[in-house]
């Protein structure tokens, strides 16, 4: 559900990613990332057979996945970073295994209960959500998640720089040169495992300042039923 106090910030959100893929295609380069790295070696170790990857912007590690095998699914909510995306696929040749489709993580996914074994995040929860509308998100998940399936995410926490600095908007939100973060308590992460089988919260740093991050990997227990909203 959609937390109606932070449309306008979302909205913002929006136009600056929108502006930001379009100013700088391939703006975070072809390699993939290390929490992706990570993730595909714990989805094989599963037997994983696919990969939701949500928040995949232009598509680097959405694309290393598939170049390790998995079907992709792709969702953002820029439309230029999809169409990024598709593009590298098509000249990787991995087009066939791929797909994208546009959506707003405030908005239910568009996809059939207990349908996907995995989903990966990296920094998308820690974008500017409400606590309520991060809950949403994970149950979403839950929902679309196969039993037995995965979630790995990523999320910059409350002992980053960054955090309590800049423009406030509550509830741990600040933001920086027009980009804001909900920064993650250990609280938060224990809240959303709740139901799940936490495996890991990992700490590492990444990018300027250094960012400061946690990498979360979370099970369902095979015998449960994806939750309902």
């Amino acid at each position: 559900m959609k937390d109606q106090g932070r449309d306008g910030l979302a909205d913002a959100q929006r136009r600056h990613w929108q502006g930001t893929y379009t100013a700088h295609p391939g703006m975070y380069g072809d390699l993939p990332s290390d929490p992706a790295l990570h993730a595909a070696q714990v989805f094989r170790a599963a037997g994983a057979a696919d990969v939701l990857e949500l928040g995949a912007g232009h598509g680097r590690d959405s694309l290393y996945f598939a170049r390790e095998g998995f079907t992709v699914q792709a969702a953002d909510f820029s439309a230029t970073a999809l169409g990024q995306l598709r593009e590298a696929a098509r000249a990787q040749g991995v087009d066939r295994t791929v797909t994208t489709f546009v959506h707003d993580v405030r908005d239910p996914l568009p996809l059939p209960d207990a349908s996907v074994d995995t989903v990966f995040a990296h920094m998308l929860l820690c974008m500017a959500l409400s606590t309520a509308e991060i809950h949403a998100v994970v149950a979403e998940v839950r929902r679309v998640l196969r039993p037995g399936g995965l979630l790995v995410f990523t999320v910059r926490h409350t002992g980053d720089a960054h955090h309590g600095t800049g423009v406030a908007h509550g509830d741990d939100i600040f933001e920086h040169g027009g980009f804001a973060v909900h920064f993650f308590s250990r609280d938060l992460v224990d809240a959303l495992a709740e139901g799940w089988t936490l495996r890991e919260v990992h700490p590492f740093e990444e990018g300027d300042l250094p960012r400061r991050l946690w990498r979360v990997t979370q099970a369902l227990d095979r015998a449960q039923e994806p939750s309902h909203r």
